[in-house]
Order: structure tokens, then C-alpha cells, then sequence
């Protein structure tokens, strides 16, 4: 049995597959404790891995499925992604990258959290991924040069004010140009008001 916060079908929002119609499955729970976080880790049910299937298949056609959370790692396991790999579609995870991976995940997204409040009691043990997309805070990029990775993404860090939200965009839209190893990400979904 998995904690499920939500099952939903949406567009990727940021990163490399940005635009791609997606059935999001977020679970609750983290090992970490971001500021930024935006799941309510206390909502949710138990489902079972065909439980899951079944909530997915009511999106045939959606190519992608996205483990993210809190963190899905906590709860993912072989059966779990066996089970998610019947339904024919591309299996993706978001994860913070401090605990292991089933085998049978097809696009690794590592979202490292070093340099936020949480983040530095538990160092990754992920080192290679297929993008690495950094929440971008000011913090020195170079210690991310460890990661193995074909796509680095910076991604200013989202809040309520405007302003700030704008100075944060400035700054990272400065660090990509000075690093030009990194891509912007934005979050779309916020932008054009989708989930």
C-alpha cells in the first residue's frame, strides 16, 4: 500500500519535459523539510499498486507518468513500478536524491535540496540522473559539479510576492547566463493556471 496525496492528469509544468501530458502520482511524506514545499503530507489514502494502474489507465493517452511528492522515494518499490510498467507509459520520478531507486524508472529528474533548511542533514546518494533541476536561491552551483547529468536546470524559487518573485527570476535568469552549462526552467503550470 502506497500514500497517495493525489492522482491527476496535467501538462508538465518545468524541466526537460516541459508541455508533456502527464498523470502526476504524488505521495505524502518527506524525508526533508522545505520551506517552499507544496503538498499537504498529511492528506492522503492508501492505495495499492492496482489501485494506482487503474487511476493511471483512465489517462491512456498521456505518455508520462510522474512519481514526485514529498519525496516518492520513501515509498516506491519494485512491485510498485512493475506494476506501473504494464501501463506502456514512460515512468519519471522528481526526487531529492537522498535514498535509492527501484530499478525500471526511465527519466530520473534530481532535485537537490543542500542549500535549503532540511536539506543538509541528508546529502544525496544519487550522483547521476538524467536532468538535474536546482531550486535556485543564489547558492554557489559548483557544488553540483559532482552530478552526472546530459540536462541542468535552474529554476528560480517560487513565493507569493510578486516582487520578490520577480527578483528571483532576475537572478536566475543572471546565474544561466553566467553559467551557460544551465538552462532555465519556469514553472508554466503557475504561470498559464494549471495544476
Amino acid at each position: 500500500m502506497y500514500p497517495v496525496n493525489e492522482i491527476f492528469y496535467s501538462l508538465q509544468g518545468e524541466g526537460f519535459n516541459t508541455g508533456t501530458p502527464s498523470v502526476f502520482i504524488r505521495l505524502s511524506g518527506c524525508n526533508l523539510r522545505c520551506a517552499f514545499c507544496d503538498t499537504d503530507h498529511q492528506n492522503h489514502i492508501m492505495m495499492s499498486a492496482p489501485n494506482i494502474v487503474e487511476e493511471v489507465m483512465r489517462y491512456p493517452g498521456a505518455p508520462l507518468i510522474v512519481l514526485t511528492g514529498g519525496e516518492p522515494a520513501l515509498h516506491i518499490d519494485d512491485a510498485l513500478i512493475k506494476a506501473l510498467k504494464l501501463t506502456g507509459k514512460t515512468i519519471a520520478i522528481e526526487t531529492n536524491g537522498t535514498l535509492p531507486l527501484p530499478d525500471g524508472i526511465d527519466w530520473v529528474t534530481l532535485s537537490p535540496k543542500t542549500s535549503f533548511p532540511g536539506g543538509t542533514t541528508q546529502p544525496c546518494v544519487i550522483t547521476s540522473c538524467d536532468e538535474l533541476k536546482v531550486v535556485y536561491t543564489g547558492q554557489d552551483l559548483s557544488q553540483y559539479d559532482r552530478f552526472k547529468t546530459k540536462h541542468r536546470f535552474l529554476q528560480p524559487c517560487y513565493v507569493d510576492d510578486p516582487e520578490q518573485r520577480l527578483t528571483g527570476l532576475q537572478a536566475t535568469v543572471k546565474a544561466v547566463l553566467e553559467n551557460p552549462t544551465w538552462r532555465l526552467s519556469l514553472q508554466t503550470h503557475r504561470t498559464i493556471g494549471i495544476k
